[in-house]
């Protein structure tokens, strides 16, 4: 995470005192191991699928993805540290042991994400989980609507663009709303090791079905190195599912510095601020993610 932390420029943020303090981050996920990094931050949890109180992950998946947002870097002595280090974490598991999950699920999650986000201060939710099933693939469908509707409740909606590129028209579900922020992967050039099979080029391509351009923006998706969910450990995941929190981090930043910015203010600035890397935009968006362009005045 170090890598990806210095490739989007967040080091001077810190070193202002800008760390998302404050400001609390939605994960639907495989949920959360309590891990050293998240200190006592992790705010709220929610299991949707098995129904525990106890905090737990029984994937990995959801505590990489939290840590990529919020990690601490405690037990690296700050090497794997994420990116807004004291930003709050709600986790709310949609998905099982294997990542798999229904709609009724994560439609479940975001209802009580909506229906709490002035308990928990949630202005983020990070949704690191797709589907590219055709019958999935309107701006009808209900993923899209229930991202649409916690849009339109003032949360700052960050979705994953997926791993089923090169091809156009590979953004999946919920990430085809025109609303939300959809992120890709920036450095997919690189060849990577992808739900267990060696891939490059794989970040997700617009335009979607309803000739919308996306995605939004690409941050670095690549070998980033997170917690897992054993205590103290670290391990490395790449995808556009890693891409994502790195952008609700940054967010989380943006957010600390400006709390007055609604979800639309964000996007614009996103979309004003991103680096251009020189890429079709149904590739890179607006651009690569450039966190103290992002922050300034």
């Amino acid at each position: 995470m170090n890598q990806a932390r210095l490739e989007i420029n967040c080091e001077e943020a810190y070193s202002q005192g800008i760390t998302g303090e404050g400001v609390g981050v939605a994960v639907l996920d495989t949920g959360i191991y309590p891990h050293e990094d998240f200190e006592d931050r992790i705010t709220a949890f929610q299991d949707f699928v098995n129904h525990r109180r106890q905090l737990y992950d029984d994937n990995g998946h959801g505590t990489h993805i939290s840590a990529i947002i919020g990690g601490s870097g405690i037990s690296s002595q700050g090497r794997f540290q994420g990116v807004a280090p004291r930003c709050r974490i709600i986790s709310a598991k949609v998905l099982d042991s294997k990542g798999n999950g229904y709609a009724s699920d994560v439609l479940a999650g975001l209802k009580w994400i909506r229906e709490n986000k002035e308990r928990y201060g949630i202005r983020i939710v990070n949704i690191s989980v797709g589907s590219l099933s055709r019958r999935n693939m309107t701006e009808n469908s209900v993923l899209v609507r229930g991202v649409n509707a916690a849009w339109d409740d003032g949360l700052v909606v960050v979705v994953a663009a997926g791993n089923h590129g090169p091809h156009p028209m590979t953004i999946t579900t919920p990430g085809i709303s025109r609303k939300v922020i959809t992120v890709g992967c920036s450095d997919d050039h690189k060849e990577v090791e992808v739900m267990g099979s060696p891939m490059v080029d794989y970040s997700g391509r617009g335009p979607t079905p309803a000739c919308i351009c996306k995605p939004d923006i690409v941050a670095p998706g690549s070998g980033i190195i997170s917690c897992s969910n054993e205590p103290g450990r670290y391990f490395s995941k790449s995808g556009t599912s890693m891409s994502t929190p790195i952008v609700s981090g940054a967010i989380a930043l943006l957010l600390q510095k400006y709390p007055w910015m609604t979800n639309k203010d964000v996007k614009l600035r996103i979309r004003e601020r991103s680096v251009d890397m020189g890429l079709p935009h149904n590739q890179q968006g607006w651009g690569r993610l450039d966190v103290m362009r992002l922050l300034s005045d």
